[in-house]
Protein backbone atom coordinates (compact mmCIF):
# COMPACT_ATOMS: atom_id res chain seq x y z
CA UNK A 1 0.00 0.00 0.00
CA UNK A 2 1.26 3.52 -0.73
CA UNK A 3 2.32 5.76 2.13
CA UNK A 4 0.79 8.75 0.37
CA UNK A 5 -1.37 9.59 -2.62
CA UNK A 6 -0.15 13.17 -2.85
CA UNK A 7 1.89 12.50 -6.00
CA UNK A 8 -1.15 11.35 -8.00
CA UNK A 9 -2.58 14.05 -10.23
CA UNK A 10 -6.28 14.54 -10.78
CA UNK A 11 -7.76 12.24 -13.39
CA UNK A 12 -9.20 14.07 -16.39
CA UNK A 13 -10.31 13.11 -19.90
CA UNK A 14 -10.61 9.49 -18.79
CA UNK A 15 -12.60 6.38 -19.53
CA UNK A 16 -12.97 3.32 -17.33
CA UNK A 17 -11.93 0.12 -19.10
CA UNK A 18 -13.48 -2.78 -17.20
CA UNK A 19 -11.74 -5.91 -18.44
CA UNK A 20 -13.53 -9.22 -19.12
CA UNK A 21 -16.03 -9.41 -16.29
CA UNK A 22 -17.84 -12.21 -18.09
CA UNK A 23 -19.77 -15.30 -17.01
CA UNK A 24 -17.00 -17.57 -18.24
CA UNK A 25 -14.77 -16.13 -15.48
CA UNK A 26 -17.51 -16.03 -12.82
CA UNK A 27 -18.13 -18.82 -10.27
CA UNK A 28 -19.28 -21.91 -12.16
CA UNK A 29 -17.74 -20.68 -15.42
CA UNK A 30 -15.22 -22.64 -17.45
CA UNK A 31 -12.40 -20.30 -16.44
CA UNK A 32 -13.74 -19.28 -13.03
CA UNK A 33 -11.66 -16.61 -11.29
CA UNK A 34 -11.98 -17.18 -7.55
CA UNK A 35 -11.67 -13.52 -6.59
CA UNK A 36 -14.39 -12.23 -8.90
CA UNK A 37 -17.20 -12.38 -6.36
CA UNK A 38 -15.05 -10.51 -3.85
CA UNK A 39 -14.21 -7.57 -6.12
CA UNK A 40 -17.49 -7.39 -8.04
CA UNK A 41 -19.22 -5.00 -5.57
CA UNK A 42 -16.24 -2.65 -5.84
CA UNK A 43 -16.36 -2.74 -9.64
CA UNK A 44 -20.12 -2.12 -9.59
CA UNK A 45 -19.48 0.90 -7.37
CA UNK A 46 -16.86 2.29 -9.77
CA UNK A 47 -19.07 1.76 -12.83
CA UNK A 48 -22.15 3.24 -11.16
CA UNK A 49 -20.40 6.57 -10.62
CA UNK A 50 -20.05 7.15 -14.34
CA UNK A 51 -21.47 4.39 -16.56
CA UNK A 52 -21.41 6.62 -19.65
CA UNK A 53 -17.61 6.75 -19.41
CA UNK A 54 -17.25 2.98 -18.92
CA UNK A 55 -16.24 0.52 -21.61
CA UNK A 56 -16.58 -3.17 -20.82
CA UNK A 57 -14.34 -5.52 -22.76
CA UNK A 58 -15.28 -9.10 -23.59
CA UNK A 59 -12.82 -11.81 -24.55
CA UNK A 60 -14.47 -13.53 -27.50
CA UNK A 61 -13.22 -17.03 -28.28
CA UNK A 62 -13.10 -18.21 -31.90
CA UNK A 63 -15.68 -20.50 -33.41
CA UNK A 64 -12.87 -23.01 -34.07
CA UNK A 65 -9.13 -22.98 -33.24
CA UNK A 66 -8.24 -22.54 -36.91
CA UNK A 67 -9.95 -19.16 -36.89
CA UNK A 68 -7.04 -17.66 -34.95
CA UNK A 69 -3.39 -17.24 -36.01
CA UNK A 70 -0.27 -19.01 -34.84
CA UNK A 71 -0.04 -20.15 -31.23
CA UNK A 72 -3.67 -19.25 -30.58
CA UNK A 73 -4.60 -22.33 -32.61
CA UNK A 74 -2.60 -24.53 -30.25
CA UNK A 75 -4.11 -22.73 -27.27
CA UNK A 76 -7.69 -23.29 -28.40
CA UNK A 77 -7.05 -26.90 -29.39
CA UNK A 78 -6.09 -27.42 -25.77
CA UNK A 79 -9.12 -25.42 -24.62
CA UNK A 80 -11.49 -26.64 -27.32
CA UNK A 81 -14.38 -26.47 -24.85
CA UNK A 82 -13.84 -22.68 -24.75
CA UNK A 83 -14.42 -22.25 -28.48
CA UNK A 84 -17.79 -20.89 -29.52
CA UNK A 85 -18.61 -24.22 -31.17
CA UNK A 86 -18.82 -25.74 -27.67
CA UNK A 87 -19.37 -22.78 -25.36
CA UNK A 88 -22.85 -21.41 -24.66
CA UNK A 89 -23.23 -17.83 -25.83
CA UNK A 90 -24.23 -16.79 -22.31
CA UNK A 91 -20.72 -17.63 -21.08
CA UNK A 92 -19.30 -14.72 -23.04
CA UNK A 93 -21.82 -12.18 -21.75
CA UNK A 94 -21.04 -9.74 -18.97
CA UNK A 95 -22.03 -10.83 -15.48
CA UNK A 96 -25.62 -9.71 -14.78
CA UNK A 97 -24.78 -7.01 -12.22
CA UNK A 98 -22.65 -5.20 -14.82
CA UNK A 99 -24.65 -5.98 -17.95
CA UNK A 100 -27.41 -3.75 -16.62
CA UNK A 101 -25.20 -0.69 -17.13
CA UNK A 102 -25.20 -1.23 -20.93
CA UNK A 103 -26.15 1.27 -22.27
CA UNK A 104 -24.95 3.91 -21.52
CA UNK A 105 -21.78 1.90 -20.90
CA UNK A 106 -20.24 0.49 -24.08
CA UNK A 107 -19.04 -3.03 -24.88
CA UNK A 108 -15.80 -3.68 -26.78
CA UNK A 109 -15.18 -7.22 -28.03
CA UNK A 110 -11.59 -8.42 -28.43
CA UNK A 111 -9.96 -11.56 -29.86
CA UNK A 112 -6.91 -11.68 -27.55
CA UNK A 113 -5.71 -10.64 -24.11
CA UNK A 114 -5.31 -6.90 -24.55
CA UNK A 115 -8.32 -4.62 -24.90
CA UNK A 116 -6.30 -2.99 -27.67
CA UNK A 117 -6.28 -6.22 -29.71
CA UNK A 118 -9.49 -4.67 -31.00
CA UNK A 119 -7.84 -2.03 -33.21
CA UNK A 120 -10.89 0.18 -33.07
CA UNK A 121 -10.44 0.90 -29.36
CA UNK A 122 -7.33 3.06 -29.62
CA UNK A 123 -8.82 4.98 -32.54
CA UNK A 124 -12.01 5.60 -30.59
CA UNK A 125 -10.15 6.86 -27.52
CA UNK A 126 -8.00 9.19 -29.61
CA UNK A 127 -11.06 10.47 -31.46
CA UNK A 128 -12.73 11.26 -28.12
CA UNK A 129 -9.53 12.95 -26.88
CA UNK A 130 -9.15 10.47 -24.03
CA UNK A 131 -5.75 10.68 -22.35
CA UNK A 132 -6.27 8.39 -19.36
CA UNK A 133 -7.64 4.88 -18.96
CA UNK A 134 -8.87 3.73 -15.55
CA UNK A 135 -8.59 -0.05 -15.41
CA UNK A 136 -10.40 -2.72 -13.41
CA UNK A 137 -11.39 -6.34 -14.00
CA UNK A 138 -9.94 -9.76 -14.73
CA UNK A 139 -7.31 -11.13 -14.62
CA UNK A 140 -4.58 -9.03 -13.02
CA UNK A 141 -1.76 -11.07 -14.54
CA UNK A 142 -3.23 -11.87 -17.98
CA UNK A 143 -5.75 -9.62 -19.76
CA UNK A 144 -5.35 -6.68 -17.38
CA UNK A 145 -1.56 -6.89 -17.69
CA UNK A 146 -1.70 -7.03 -21.48
CA UNK A 147 -4.10 -4.08 -21.60
CA UNK A 148 -1.95 -1.99 -19.26
CA UNK A 149 1.21 -2.56 -21.29
CA UNK A 150 -0.58 -1.81 -24.56
CA UNK A 151 -2.00 1.39 -23.11
CA UNK A 152 1.44 2.48 -21.88
CA UNK A 153 2.95 1.78 -25.31
CA UNK A 154 0.21 3.87 -26.95
CA UNK A 155 0.91 6.79 -24.64
CA UNK A 156 -2.14 6.68 -22.39
CA UNK A 157 -1.88 7.45 -18.72
CA UNK A 158 -2.98 4.32 -16.84
CA UNK A 159 -4.77 4.36 -13.49
CA UNK A 160 -5.30 0.92 -11.98
CA UNK A 161 -7.99 0.47 -9.36
CA UNK A 162 -6.09 -1.99 -7.25
CA UNK A 163 -9.00 -3.27 -5.17
CA UNK A 164 -11.09 -3.78 -8.33
CA UNK A 165 -8.88 -6.45 -9.91
CA UNK A 166 -9.21 -10.21 -9.67
CA UNK A 167 -6.95 -13.12 -10.52
CA UNK A 168 -6.67 -16.85 -10.15
CA UNK A 169 -3.20 -16.45 -8.67
CA UNK A 170 -2.29 -14.58 -5.49
CA UNK A 171 1.38 -14.84 -6.46
CA UNK A 172 0.75 -13.42 -9.92
CA UNK A 173 -1.43 -10.61 -8.60
CA UNK A 174 1.07 -9.57 -5.93
CA UNK A 175 3.98 -9.69 -8.37
CA UNK A 176 2.16 -7.43 -10.79
CA UNK A 177 1.25 -4.90 -8.11
CA UNK A 178 4.93 -4.73 -7.17
CA UNK A 179 5.97 -4.35 -10.80
CA UNK A 180 3.53 -1.50 -11.46
CA UNK A 181 4.75 0.40 -8.40
CA UNK A 182 8.46 -0.07 -9.03
CA UNK A 183 8.85 -0.19 -12.81
CA UNK A 184 6.17 2.06 -14.31
CA UNK A 185 6.22 5.14 -12.10
CA UNK A 186 5.06 8.14 -14.13
CA UNK A 187 3.01 6.03 -16.54
CA UNK A 188 0.93 3.87 -14.20
CA UNK A 189 -0.79 4.98 -10.99
CA UNK A 190 -2.45 2.68 -8.47
CA UNK A 191 -5.45 3.91 -6.51
CA UNK A 192 -8.17 2.30 -4.44
CA UNK A 193 -11.80 2.67 -5.46
CA UNK A 194 -12.28 5.09 -2.56
CA UNK A 195 -9.33 7.20 -3.71
CA UNK A 196 -10.63 7.18 -7.26
CA UNK A 197 -13.58 9.32 -6.14
CA UNK A 198 -11.13 11.97 -4.94
CA UNK A 199 -8.94 12.00 -8.03
CA UNK A 200 -11.58 11.54 -10.76
CA UNK A 201 -14.18 14.25 -10.49
CA UNK A 202 -16.26 14.94 -13.61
Amino acid sequence: MRDSTSDIADIRDAVHLCIDMQNIFAPGGLWATPWMERVLPTIVSVVSRNPARTMFTRFIAPQDPEDRPGQWQRYFRRWHQATRRHLPQSALELVPSLNGFVPPAAVIDKPAYSAFSNPGLASLLVEKKIGTVVISGAETDVCVLSTVLSAVDLGFRVVIVEDALCSSSDVGHDALMTMYRTRFHGQVDLVTAEELVEFWRE
